[in-house]
């Protein structure tokens, strides 16, 4: 689709440029759209934000390939700005990470990472993580690759190694991964300002993305700050999660206890501005133009 091509070539276009990618990950379409809206030129679909809005369960694995496809379907079709794939492990062996890469690249994603954890992973700032051998995610990374079908649909690589063995290992790690053709690097939850300069210096000429959570492993740093180091790519993928659940605790602590939202009432949007939003004056118009009766009309034209 014409869409899907064209989002594949602004994504790449820009993790190449000179300009940091700024991409918070939207756990549903609604909040992807509000992304949209606020300026934002990619978004990410990622396993943590989809584990709570999907299942209300924590990132452990818990999410299926299923689930984590068709939620990023679902973001692909509300945004026309790129959206940007978490495939966790790649669900499998080869044939599956195959499957995994074409099926996302099908629906219109600009690309996706794999990481090296073992099955069932967990998010990058957990503890009790641990890695497959090296050689094995070559040879994913290496399948990937090959299995797809635009050199505009990106791979990258990400490595948990920093939390399993040390720094240097995960760095070793990363450029066996982008020696075997994954375009875009990710070493996942570095502790330092430090460690950040150590990554961004292995890896001069090579986009590098920084994960900042909140309460995380990594220092919480600006997207400026993170490109002044070397990297072009930035995720901010808790904060639309943790922001919604703070929300949503706040008008039903009013309501079970006050029987009422007028007390918040000023920090939400109101029915008329959110209908706008939500495209309802499309919705009717097209609901209008091809009314049974509207289209009687024209035939009587």
């Amino acid at each position: 689709m014409k869409k899907f091509t064209q989002m594949r070539q602004q994504f790449r276009q820009a993790v190449f440029g000179e300009q940091v990618v700024n991409m918070v990950v939207a756990p549903d379409s609604l909040a992807a759209k509000v992304a949209q809206q606020q300026g934002f030129k990619a978004i990410f679909a990622a396993g943590y934000a989809t584990s709570a809005s999907n299942l209300a369960m924590p990132d452990r694995g818990i999410a299926d390939f299923g689930i984590m496809l068709n939620k990023c379907r679902e973001i692909v079709n509300a945004v026309d700005i790129p959206v940007f794939a978490d495939a966790d492990t790649g669900y499998g062996d080869l044939a599956n990470v195959q499957r995994t890469v074409r099926n996302y690249e099908a629906i219109g994603a600009a690309g996706l990472f794999l990481e090296d954890q073992t099955w069932p992973k967990r998010c990058g700032h957990m503890a009790g993580k641990s890695v497959v051998p090296q050689a094995e995610m070559v040879a994913k990374i290496k399948t990937a690759a090959a299995a797809r079908r635009h050199d505009d649909f990106l791979i990258m690589s990400r490595t948990d190694a920093r939390a399993v063995y040390d720094l240097d290992t995960a760095i070793a790690r990363s450029k066996a991964y982008h020696a075997a053709g994954a375009d875009l690097v990710f070493i996942e939850a570095p502790r330092s300002v430090a460690e950040l300069k150590q990554i961004a210096a292995a890896f001069p000429e090579v986009p590098l993305m920084a994960n900042m959570i909140e309460d995380g492993a990594t220092p919480l740093l600006s997207s400026s700050e993170l490109q002044q180091l070397g990297f072009s790519i930035v995720v901010h993928p808790t904060a639309l999660t943790y922001a919604q659940t703070y929300a949503d605790e706040q008008v039903l602590h009013e309501l079970a206890t006050q029987g009422t939202t007028s007390q918040s009432k000023a920090a939400m949007v109101t029915f008329d501005r959110f209908n706008q939003f939500v495209g309802l004056d499309q919705v009717n118009q097209l609901e209008a133009r091809y009314a049974p009766e509207q289209m009687l009309i024209e035939m009587q034209k």
